[in-house]
């Protein structure tokens, strides 16, 4: 997966004066969201393809980015919304870019993997080894995750700092012992190194990744309508993807959107846990831990300020609208 918490720094300048946009600029255009590729969000792709954005009467333009370009849009003020982890969120709202998480689209289950080279089949196998990650990211969180339930902490291991989609290359040279990525990264590595295997996965701590549709404070409080009509639609994908009669239908959108054949997206799919409205409902409650969207904030948010990707601790209620999601 995704989380890119050292990245967006750079775009966020000037963020707070074009996210002053008057209500009145904003109303004459569609609801502009930015999405990228993660199974909870190419699932989208089914609302645009069949035109149900139309037929809910609001008018929204989804706009396709690579992960990282799509959260520097968002900070720029060229979207509404964006799709992001909740990790993010925070992020971008510490440097700059406030925004509001009111759809949970999944969490992470399963394509978020901690892979280990031959030899290696434990976590606790890892004592002493060199450890292939990107520093600050949500794949960090999930290692240091790993190696607390196996008794062992960051100090156990050496850590290389590698950009997420380098790791199956770095894996397959030697360099390193395991490394910590998600999908499609994480199924290269396993793919291009024989005997690699994952000894931890994101379906180990769910919870732990959420992903989420983040709308701008000022788009939300001018069209929060529209914005409840976009979450009904979005619930209509849900459903559709989850019925077995048209489950391959979607499968079949989702694969094009990103190229690849309906066999292969079908297991990224499966390591998404793609939420009911009930689903999201419950995760939407407050609560401590992995089982609350606030809880896996708060420990998203001393995760930050402990590696220093921003240094003030963050509200968590204020970047949390349950009310849409709620109302449906």
């Amino acid at each position: 997966m995704k989380l890119s918490l050292r990245k967006v720094f750079s775009a966020l300048a000037g963020v707070a004066m074009l996210a002053g946009s008057s209500a009145s600029a904003l109303a004459a255009e569609p609801l502009k969201i930015g999405y990228s590729d993660w199974p909870g969000w190419v699932a989208w792709e089914v609302a645009v393809e069949k035109q149900w954005f139309k037929e809910a009467g609001v008018d929204v333009k989804f706009e396709w980015f690579d992960y990282v370009a799509s959260m520097d849009a968002f900070a720029a003020g060229q979207l509404d919304a964006v799709t992001m982890t909740n990790g993010d969120a925070l992020v971008t709202g510490a440097t700059g870019a406030q925004s509001v998480m009111v759809i949970i689209n999944d969490y992470s289950n399963g394509n978020d993997m901690v892979v280990a080279g031959p030899g290696i089949t434990s976590v606790k196998d890892l004592k002493g080894k060199k450890v292939g990650v990107e520093i600050g990211f949500v794949g960090h969180l999930l290692l240091l995750n790993a190696l607390e339930k196996a008794g062992l902490s960051e100090k156990d291991v050496e850590l290389v700092n590698v950009p997420t989609n380098e790791t199956p290359q770095v894996l397959a040279s030697g360099d390193v012992d395991a490394i910590v990525a998600w999908q499609p990264n994480s199924g290269m590595a396993l793919k291009l190194v024989p005997g690699a295997k994952p000894i931890y996965t994101s379906a180990d701590e769910p919870g732990l990744i959420y992903d989420v549709l983040a709308v701008s404070p000022q788009s939300l409080a001018a069209h929060r309508a529209e914005w409840a009509k976009v979450a009904k639609v979005w619930y209509r994908v849900v459903n559709y993807l989850h019925d077995p009669k048209t489950h391959d239908d979607a499968i079949r959108i989702m694969a094009a959107r990103v190229g690849v054949s309906p066999e292969e997206y079908e297991s990224f799919v499966s390591g998404t846990k793609i939420l009911t409205l009930a689903e999201a409902k419950k995760y939407f409650a407050k609560g401590d831990g992995f089982g609350s969207l606030y809880g896996s904030s708060k420990i998203v948010d001393k995760f930050n300020l402990d590696n220093d990707v921003y240094k003030a601790a963050q509200d968590i209620d204020s970047y949390i609208d349950p009310s849409i999601t709620e109302g449906l």
